[in-house]
């Protein structure tokens, strides 16, 4: 099985591993990317010696024979280079966002409508054992039909979208997209409801200020005392070193929307990016008239309270690793989908509707107006 990949960035590099774990016959091939003599050495230098670079997907695409591609570039070109790939029909993986403004969004809808490749969207928190559990448990009617929902994401690793490169709103699309786009996603998946509208808030309230663009922690006087500094951050962090109070740092701090779906109830959803250490929660509380289910993928607690009787069910869910398990079961769709051609569990469908919902969410936040959530 010969993987192409577009982007050899860390992320893209994780699910590859964990593709080549569950399935050995599985080997990268051929490689897209800008750093392409650093990325040959550094595989040469791993045992890695049959590895085909190429500058453009177009080169590729033409020249290799290959069962699957995955795209891990920045964001900002998910979408044209995952249109490149549509239109050979073969395999995808892409990493999300799916697309970072609605032109964008607009023009991959047409391109996959017109192809015939199967598409893993990389949506793992639907795929996680704690929201499968959730779902067999909504779908038995335990609780009823979930007639309300509130969801929270504070993300206690928060420097990250404002001390790298995540901090360029143009290549990111904001983080509706980074962050909100996973959540809305299960959400979705777990109510198995169509939504259609949205309205959103967003706040800058702690990473602004008036340090120059530019400044770094190691050129800054007070790196000894700021508790944002690279000074203080484990080695792996190190890099994150930009400014975070500077005059340039992008992205909201904190934002929240609430969705209507067609049957009339609503989702209430806020993420949080300035919460650290215990602070950090990433869960949903679903209520239906017989009972309420609760669950936070940090603490891996599933709970059920039933409304009519003194019962509670806790359950204990062991996470895994790679977003808390759902990594693997992507891998192993993708892998499924190169060698069965079976069908996909986390759609293009699926990225283009979470998208959607993002970017009519920054266009709400910005307006002070509700968003239908249609193609126009």
């Amino acid at each position: 099985m010969k993987l192409g990949v577009i982007g050899y960035g860390l992320r893209i590099r994780s699910i590859i591993s964990e593709i080549i774990k569950q399935e050995p016959s599985c080997k990268v091939t051929a490689i897209v990317d800008i750093r392409k003599d650093a990325i040959s050495a550094e595989l040469q230098a791993e045992g890695q010696h049959a590895i085909h670079f190429y500058d453009t997907a177009e080169e590729m695409l033409r020249i290799e024979e290959l069962d699957g591609i995955l795209i891990g570039t920045r964001c900002s070109l998910h979408t044209p280079m995952a249109i490149k790939v549509l239109q050979s029909g073969l395999p995808l993986y892409l990493e999300k966002p799916v697309a970072t403004n609605m032109d964008d969004l607009i023009r991959l809808k047409s391109a996959f409508e017109a192809s015939a490749s199967k598409v893993v969207v990389s949506f793992p928190l639907r795929l996680t054992t704690i929201v499968l559990l959730a779902k067999e448990i909504i779908d038995s009617g335990k609780i009823g039909t979930v007639e309300h929902v509130q969801a929270v994401n504070n993300v206690p690793y928060g420097s990250v979208y404002f001390q790298s490169w995540y901090r360029d709103e143009r290549e990111t699309g904001g983080l509706f997209l980074q962050k909100a786009t996973h959540d809305f996603d299960y959400i979705n998946s777990l109510l198995g409801s169509k939504p259609a509208q949205i309205c959103a808030m967003t706040s800058k309230q702690i990473f602004k200020g008036s340090r120059p663009a530019g400044l770094t922690c190691g050129n800054c006087e007070d790196n000894r005392i700021c508790l944002d500094s690279s000074f203080f951050k484990t080695p792996d962090k190190q890099s994150w070193d930009s400014c975070c109070y500077a005059e340039d740092t992008g992205n909201e701090d904190s934002g929240s929307s609430l969705i209507r779906y067609e049957s009339g109830m609503h989702v209430s959803y806020s993420q949080n990016f300035f919460a650290r250490r215990e602070a950090g929660a990433r869960g949903a509380r679903l209520l239906g008239y017989k009972g309420t289910l609760d669950f936070d993928f940090y603490t891996g607690k599933v709970n059920v309270y039933m409304h009519h009787t003194p019962r509670v069910e806790t359950y204990d869910i062991s996470g895994g690793e790679g977003h808390f398990g759902g990594d693997t079961a992507l891998a192993q769709n993708f892998i499924d989908i190169m060698q069965k051609g079976a069908d996909s569990l986390s759609t293009l469908d699926d990225g283009l509707l979470s998208a959607l919902m993002c970017l009519k969410a920054k266009e709400s936040a910005e307006t002070g107006m509700f968003r239908s959530l249609d193609w126009t």
